[in-house]
């Protein structure tokens, strides 16, 4: 039977972990996962939730030694819950939250009343190499967790891959800064199995926040690893503080640009390498961001293209297999081989979207949204691609919308510079500012949580308009901003040296506008009245407040400012329907 240590340090008095400053040596941690496992409730599998990164990796050992499987789903709603419930009806909650409220049987994270005996026997365990350490899981087709079976034997191989790629196995005395839950397969793999295979030190903080990446950073002794994510790294690029300088930045989670990674290694003063990899399978490959877009798979690990299963023209699978992955998986991703070894990446093949005819990734458009100066996050994000209207009986295909969180730009700003670096057909209609966009602690924007955050956007983060007095609405009345920008090919001669916006692209803007806001085409509706009040400008802002009557009727005023612009009445052509 082979067996793999439970760390790989070589010393008892090696620094195994830094909680909130201080130093807990090998023997010490040790000795916390043996009474911690000796205190662990009846139970096969443990729901490790703890968000001290010590506790978690205590926890996560004393399953292991203990003989319970630890389970890692990717969040922890009540749905998710209930789930693991079912799947392992034995499970219990292990947490440290005073608060905690995950529907299980709960087992607080216990404290040692003491200190460990600094001559204690150090004894390190061996785990069976085919032993069941974790299952981490991914959603399936029907959104329920499929669980995916981590034996300590793969996961050894895997890490040590890892570390050898980073050239971090001759490193004894690193210590590793995460700012990714260790929950989360990748900061599992980097911020907890890495320290213990390795034979490294970690933090057992989870800085958030720029001031407290820094912080910690300083309160710990080079050298050190950053493992963080684009998210994080881009609000602490953002500050103007300087930073404790790394030896090593690693990032993954979502794509990094050239730009930023070029930053980052100026800033910290270390290399940044980007890891590529799944649930499924691990990390996999590596990339030198500021070097260039090349991916460098791991040794021993191949990939194969097969014929997709559904006839398509997103082009063949990759399957990956070899090294730690012992059975082939396949990938979601589009990847082009270069050779052997290296490869493209090219976004999500579910992120594929065609318009018109013509074809780009949501990860290209992100790419290009966010590497506009002034833009601190923005998302592109595709509604449903055909939807059945009921005014018409037709399928319609829906439009993209994008969230933005950039305070100093205007909207015509944002709308130009997207015109530079994208065709027109993906122009986002609309385009929305946000204060904020819902990402996960690994900067993550899970489908289901940025569709509904977007469909709060179109209705009620709408600010209400004026409505008259005895209107009787089928819809609530709600506005947008748009704003015609100054190289419109309509504006030439409109006039000259006191340009206008003609009163068609207002009414044309307008009208789809409301349209894509209601997921409604127009073709069966007509224009019934329309005034112009005073002339636009190219790029003022124009604010479109429109209400839509029970007849089914639409009023629509647009303002510039306290001062109106035009307003308009469209209805039914079928019907006549009138306000």
């Amino acid at each position: 039977m082979q067996t793999h240590p439970l760390v790989f340090h070589t010393s008892p008095d090696q620094v195994m972990a830094w909680r909130d400053g201080a130093p807990v040596t090998v023997r010490a941690f040790l000795a916390d996962v043996t009474r911690v496992a000796a205190a662990l409730p009846a139970g096969g599998h443990v729901f490790n939730v703890c968000r001290d990164r010590y506790r978690f990796t205590v926890g996560l050992c004393a399953a292991l030694v203990s003989g319970r499987i630890s389970l890692l789903p990717s969040t922890q709603t009540p749905e998710t819950v209930r789930q693991l419930a079912s799947f392992a009806p034995d499970a219990f909650c292990l947490h440290d939250a005073p608060d905690c409220a995950i529907d299980l049987p709960r087992f607080a994270y216990p404290e040692a009343r003491q200190e460990a005996d600094g001559h204690a026997p150090f004894a390190v365990p061996r785990i069976d190499a085919s032993r069941v350490a974790a299952y981490v899981f991914t959603s399936g087709s029907t959104g329920a967790p499929v669980p995916h079976a981590k034996t300590w034997g793969v996961l050894v191989a895997g890490v040590r891959a890892s570390a050898e790629r980073h050239g971090l196995l001759a490193a004894r005395d690193c210590t590793i800064v995460g700012t990714v839950p260790p929950q989360h397969m990748y900061g599992f793999e980097v911020t907890v199995l890495l320290p213990l295979i390795g034979g490294f030190a970690f933090s057992n903080r989870l800085p958030f926040y720029p001031v407290d990446i820094r912080d910690e950073l300083e309160a710990v002794p080079h050298p050190r690893v950053l493992v963080t994510s684009p998210i994080h790294l881009r609000a602490l690029l953002a500050t103007d503080h300087a930073l404790p300088p790394a030896e090593l930045v690693l990032s993954a989670t979502a794509p990094l640009s050239e730009k930023l990674a070029l930053e980052a290694e100026t800033r910290l003063k270390a290399p940044l390498v980007e890891i590529y990899g799944s649930t499924e399978t691990g990390q996999i490959a590596t990339r030198r961001t500021a070097k260039g877009a090349t991916w460098q798979l791991f040794p021993q690990v191949r990939f194969e293209a097969r014929a997709s299963a559904v006839q398509d023209d997103e082009g063949p699978t990759m399957w990956v297999s070899g090294g730690h992955v012992e059975e082939p998986v396949p990938m979601g991703d589009a990847i082009e081989l270069l050779d052997a070894q290296r490869f493209l990446l090219h976004g999500r093949k579910a992120d594929l979207i065609n318009i018109a005819g013509k074809r780009t990734s949501l990860a290209y458009l992100n790419h290009q949204l966010n590497a506009i100066p002034g833009v601190v996050d923005g998302v592109f994000f595709m509604p449903a691609h055909l939807e059945h209207d009921a005014h018409t009986g037709h399928d319609i295909v829906q439009r993209l919308v994008a969230l933005v969180v950039a305070p100093t730009l205007t909207l015509a700003d944002l709308q130009r510079a997207l015109r530079e670096r994208i065709d027109r057909a993906f122009l986002p209609r609309p385009l929305l500012f946000v204060d904020s966009l819902p990402r996960n602690d690994t900067g993550k924007l899970p489908h289901d949580v940025l569709a509904a955050f977007v469909a709060r956007q179109m209705r009620g983060g709408l600010a209400p308009a004026t409505r008259e007095a005895g209107d009787a609405l089928s819809e609530p009345a709600t506005t947008l901003s748009f704003a015609i920008p100054a190289d419109h090919p309509a504006l030439p001669g409109h006039f000259p040296g006191h340009p206008i916006v003609p009163g068609v692209v207002l009414l044309d803007h307008a009208i789809d506008a409301i349209g894509d806001a209601l997921n409604r085409p127009f073709t069966t509706f007509k224009l019934s009245t329309a005034k112009f009040l005073s002339p636009a400008a190219p790029g003022e802002t124009l604010d479109l407040a429109w209400d839509a009557a029970a007849s089914g009727a639409i009023r629509f005023t647009l303002r510039a400012g306290a001062r109106d612009v035009a307003s308009g009445v469209i209805s039914d052509e079928k019907t006549g329907a009138q306000p």
